[in-house]
C-alpha cells in the first residue's frame, strides 16, 4: 500500500499503535521546541527592551539616578541593577529571553499537548480540553501580569529596610531570578479556580464540596500569598490573595451551576457509587376497562340444546351446576 493511503487511513476511535504515538509525540515536541526556539531569537534580539521593560519601573520607583545611596527630598534608601561577573551580562541574555520564550510560546505547546491529547478523547471531552486551554492561557498571563505590576510595591518595601548608612545594589541574575519566580507562582496560583472547574466537569468533586471548603480555602490562600510574596507585607499580599479567593468563589458558582444543568438532565447525577436512588411507589392510575367479548358454544353444547332426549337445560347444560 502506498505511503499516502497508510497516512489516511485513521481510526474513527482515535486508536493508534505504539510506534505511531511515538512518531507524533516526537512531532509535537519538534513544533513545541521550535516555537519556543524562535521566540527565544526574537527575544535576543529584543534584549536591552526587554530588560528595560521588566527592570524599569523598579528602576522609577527605588532606582538611584546618580549612584547616590539615597534620593528624594526625605533621603530615602534606593539601589542599582548590577551585573556581578564576567559573564552575567551573558548568562543573564540566554535566562531572560529562554524565560520570555517559554512564556510567549505558552500558547503554541498547550495546543500542541492539547493535540496530541484529543485523539483519546469523546466529542464533549475535546470541547472541554479546548475550553479549559483557551482559558489557561489568559489566566496564566493575568497572573503574571499581576506579579509584575505589584514589582514595584515589593521592590520598594525591601529596599525601605535598608539602614541609612548602606547602600542597595541588586544583582540582575538575582533580579530575574525574583521576577521568574513571581510570575511563575503568581501565573499558576490563577489556574487553581481551572482546576476546580475541570474536576467538576470531571465528576470528581461537587459544586456544594466545593462551597463547603471555603474557609479552608481562604485561610490556605492567604497562608499561600504571604509564603509566595518576598516581602510578605500585609499589602503585596493582599493584591495576591485576593483576585484568587474572588476566582475561587467564581469557580464554586460555575461548578454549582453545572451540577444544576446535570441533575436536570440525570436525577441521580449527584448519587455516591454505592448510594441507591430513590423509587417512586407511587400507584399510577388505571384507565377505562375493556370489553371482552363472551366465547361461542362448543358444538355438542349446541346440539344438546336442542336434543329431545332429555330434560332441556338453559345454556346447553345437561346437569345442575
Amino acid at each position: 500500500m502506498p505511503k499516502s493511503a497508510r497516512k489516511q487511513e485513521k481510526d474513527p476511535e482515535g486508536r493508534m499503535p505504539l510506534a505511531a504515538h511515538l512518531r507524533e509525540l516526537r512531532n509535537r515536541l519538534l513544533k513545541s521546541v521550535l516555537a519556543v526556539c524562535v521566540i527565544t531569537a526574537v527575544a535576543m534580539w529584543q534584549y536591552d527592551a526587554i530588560a528595560h521593560f521588566i527592570t524599569g519601573p523598579v528602576i522609577d520607583a527605588v532606582g538611584c539616578p546618580r549612584g547616590t545611596a539615597t534620593t528624594g527630598p526625605r533621603s530615602h534608601p534606593c539601589a542599582e541593577v548590577t551585573a556581578n561577573g564576567l559573564l552575567a551580562p551573558f548568562t543573564i541574555l540566554l535566562k531572560l529571553s529562554l524565560t520570555v520564550g517559554v512564556v510567549g510560546a505558552s500558547p503554541i505547546w498547550l495546543y500542541q499537548l492539547w493535540a496530541f491529547l484529543a485523539p483519546g478523547l469523546h466529542r464533549h471531552e475535546k470541547k472541554y480540553a479546548l475550553s479549559f486551554v483557551a482559558a489557561g492561557v489568559p489566566l496564566f498571563l493575568g497572573g503574571a501580569y499581576l506579579a509584575y505590576a505589584v514589582l514595584p510595591t515589593t521592590a520598594g518595601a525591601l529596599v525601605g529596610l535598608t539602614p541609612d548608612d548602606w547602600a542597595n545594589l541588586f544583582p540582575a541574575d538575582e533580579f530575574f531570578d525574583i521576577v521568574t519566580r513571581m510570575v511563575v507562582v503568581f501565573g499558576l496560583a490563577f489556574e487553581l479556580p481551572l482546576l476546580l472547574v475541570l474536576l467538576n466537569f470531571g465528576g470528581v468533586v461537587t459544586g456544594r464540596r466545593i462551597m463547603s471548603w471555603w474557609r479552608f480555602m481562604v485561610l490556605g490562600i492567604t497562608i499561600f500569598s504571604a509564603i509566595a510574596t518576598p516581602t510578605g507585607d500585609p499589602l503585596t499580599m493582599s493584591l495576591l490573595a485576593a483576585p484568587i479567593v474572588v476566582l475561587y468563589f467564581g469557580a464554586a458558582g460555575i461548578c454549582l451551576f453545572n451540577d444544576r444543568r446535570r441533575k436536570l438532565g440525570n436525577p441521580d447525577a449527584g448519587l455516591d457509587d454505592d448510594e441507591a436512588s430513590e423509587l417512586d411507589l407511587t400507584p399510577s392510575a388505571l384507565g377505562e376497562a375493556e370489553p371482552v367479548a363472551s366465547g361461542r358454544m362448543l358444538p355438542e353444547q349446541a346440539a344438546g340444546d336442542r336434543a329431545d332426549d332429555g330434560p332441556r337445560r338453559p345454556g346447553g347444560y345437561d346437569d345442575v351446576t
